[in-house]
């Protein structure tokens, strides 16, 4: 898969849109990506997945026992990943503000693990995800996301794979283009605004 294919992935699924919006930061963008939506199709969230699955490094792929994502927004791509692995799929969750597994899920010591996101931007969840599973003693030997919003810049201490890379301008609220500051901001996505 091409990234003009994925590109048109997540155009037919409405999860990149154009117009105007307020991030969760508090800037804003003529861009907006909901990656929940190109994963509610099962076909095409398989199909990503085995796309992310191909463009693993095989040394990495081939090593990989088991998929640990995030939740909420990892766990979709996670569960996709670990079918097209053919390895079990668990995902880290924060009851109380700090990632855990919990649900029953267990890693044997030393267990090779990849982490998967839908979307890294800062790689702030990522690393902490990282974290947790490295003290329920797994050893995260990669991480993947079907896109990477962080213009290449992001590190998570392990070698990651994304599927796409994306990278749209964001501004303050005193540095709107014309266009934008035209028309009133949406206010998309799944966190409470401030």
């Amino acid at each position: 898969m091409q990234e003009d294919d994925v590109l048109a992935e997540l155009r037919a699924s409405k999860a990149l849109l154009e117009g105007h919006f307020l991030l969760s930061s508090g800037r804003h963008s003529a861009h907006y990506l909901q990656c929940a939506r190109v994963l509610m199709n099962p076909e095409r969230a398989g199909r990503l997945a085995v796309a992310l699955a191909a463009k693993l490094p095989h040394d990495i792929r081939r090593n990989i026992e088991k998929v640990i994502s995030p939740a909420m927004g990892g766990v979709i791509i996670g569960q996709e990943m670990g079918r097209a692995l053919g390895v079990d799929a668990m995902f880290v969750e924060r009851p109380e503000g700090t990632f855990e597994l919990r649900r029953g899920f267990e890693l044997s010591p030393g267990d090779k693990v990849l982490m998967v996101e839908d979307v890294v931007t800062t790689g702030k969840s990522s690393r902490e995800a990282i974290a947790a599973i490295e003290d329920a003693g797994g050893k995260v030997i990669a991480a993947a996301a079907l896109v990477d919003r962080s213009a290449g810049e992001v590190d998570l201490g392990v070698p990651f794979t994304p599927l796409v890379s994306l990278s749209f301008p964001t501004y303050a609220p005193d540095e709107l283009p014309p266009e934008l500051a035209a028309t009133p901001a949406i206010k998309p996505g799944s966190r409470k605004q401030a």
